[in-house]
């Protein structure tokens, strides 16, 4: 059943309860909504009581404009409340950003785990700030929700000819319904660099997770976000990449966060 929860500036955000244990919070990625990690969430639901949900402008949440990060970490405060007061988090990608970003802010998150935030700046072959956000901003004025898609997929370095195939494919038609909200996952990414300063002030016990098959910036995101964070622990799932297999994540979960 989906419930709702009212965010600090009024905006509702859905979201769906499922087990029973500790609450646990997934936060998903680009173009995820409360749905995406239903394997993970049932799987994890034998341990936890996991809440999904959709983060502002898509699915059943609502938006509400300007769009600042501060906006989500407030959405995620509002969910933690109606969890009782505190939560475990798991962040994919910009999820996991934001997973970071809320722990780090001094939200009552009581074990945090986080696979492959993209922060995607590589020192050694830097190259200047694009105008990506730019021009997905164009596209979305236009209300082309196809092209703001197509440009965020090539700026994660995705390549022309798979980009050619996700738009064959039977859940392209969902992507473009939400792509208004790639602009908000740039924002959250910024630059790329790894906020070391930020990432300093968390205190809770962290895990950080890449795949063994992901692009070379996921180890090396991983490694700078891990050496950020006094203590956390760091992980490389073997024969995983960014679509991690969520049936393989859940028992890596539990076994931390029930650890």
């Amino acid at each position: 059943m989906t419930e709702t929860v009212q965010s600090a500036d009024g905006t509702t955000i859905a979201y769906e309860v499922q087990g029973e244990g500790p609450a646990l919070i997934v936060i998903g990625g680009a173009f995820n909504h409360r749905h995406s990690p239903d394997v993970l969430c049932a799987a994890l639901g034998a341990d936890f009581r996991v809440y999904a949900h959709d983060r502002r402008g898509r699915g059943a949440s609502d938006d509400t404009e300007p769009y600042a990060v501060e906006r989500e970490l407030e959405d995620l405060a509002a969910l933690i409340a109606a969890a009782g007061g505190t939560a475990l988090v798991y962040g994919h990608s910009s999820g996991a950003i934001l997973g970071l970003d809320a722990a780090a802010a001094g939200l009552p998150v009581t074990k945090l785990i986080a696979y492959e935030p993209p922060y995607t700046f590589d020192a050694s072959a830097p190259r200047p700030n694009g105008d990506t956000v730019q021009k997905v901003r164009a596209a979305l004025a236009v209300d082309d929700r196809e092209t703001a898609a197509e440009l965020f997929m090539a700026e994660t370095g995705m390549d022309a000819a798979t980009i050619d195939r996700v738009k064959l494919a039977p859940f392209w038609p969902a992507m473009v319904a939400i792509a208004r909200t790639t602009e908000y996952d740039l924002t959250i990414v910024g630059d790329g660099r790894v906020p070391d300063e930020r990432l300093e002030a968390i205190s809770v016990p962290t895990l950080v997770i890449d795949g063994e098959l992901s692009p070379p910036w996921a180890a090396r995101a991983a490694d700078a976000v891990s050496s950020a964070i006094r203590g956390s622990e760091r992980l490389t799932m073997a024969g995983q990449h960014h679509g991690v297999d969520q049936a393989v994540l859940a028992p890596v979960l539990s076994e931390f966060f029930l650890r």
